[in-house]
């Protein structure tokens, strides 16, 4: 039997409290969203990416073959699919090779532009890549020109502002061991 942890008189107040006690309590009882209210709600993408870095900090970019600006590897999560999962996955199809992604460092939201609606992109650790391991490194040439390591200065070069200022504060997030949240590539706590 479950019961209301005392204190939380509502569902709102079950759901900010966070005590598991009370969200069992309360998910028991609310019957799942109609269709239709689910239908209704807002989209938004979502990307997940991987920061991969080699022994003298510098980062791996890719070169899209269908774009002129260079990315990190990663792209949309797919339907059912966790952004852990999505960097994974988007790894091994970008690069060929495979790499679990270590800890978050970095989700930021995007605002919409002209085409797309707004979106929240994750960027997870993934690590350092030893010579060894970027020597397996075989992109699909239909999606990908080329990959190179990039120091600071290539990388703000290479990548649109906002990705850059996302890949600084991933680099920062890497080095101190926080998670960082901005808002178009800028911080906002």
């Amino acid at each position: 039997m479950l019961e209301l942890v005392s204190g939380c008189a509502d569902i709102v107040g079950a759901w900010r409290c966070g005590r598991v006690g009370c969200r069992e309590f309360y998910g028991a009882l609310m019957p799942s969203d109609p269709p239709e209210f689910t239908a209704g709600l807002p989209l938004k993408r979502m990307a997940a990416g991987l920061l991969i870095i080699d022994s003298q900090d510098r980062v791996l970019l890719v070169e899209p073959a269908y774009k002129t600006d260079w990315e990190i590897p990663g792209g949309s999560v797919e339907a059912g699919e966790s952004p852990w999962q999505a960097a994974m996955r988007e790894c091994r199809e970008e690069l060929g090779v495979s790499l679990t992604p270590g800890r978050l460092l970095v989700v930021d939201w995007v605002s919409p532009r002209y085409g797309r609606t707004d979106g929240v992109m994750l960027v997870f650790d993934g690590g350092v890549l030893d010579a060894v391991q970027a020597q397996r490194i075989v992109v699909p040439p239909a999606e990908l020109k080329g990959w190179a390591w990039s120091t600071p200065p290539q990388t703000r070069q290479r990548l649109q502002p906002l990705l850059a200022r996302r890949v600084n504060e991933c680099l920062q997030a890497r080095a101190d061991g926080s998670t960082r949240y901005l808002e178009d590539g800028v911080p906002v706590s």
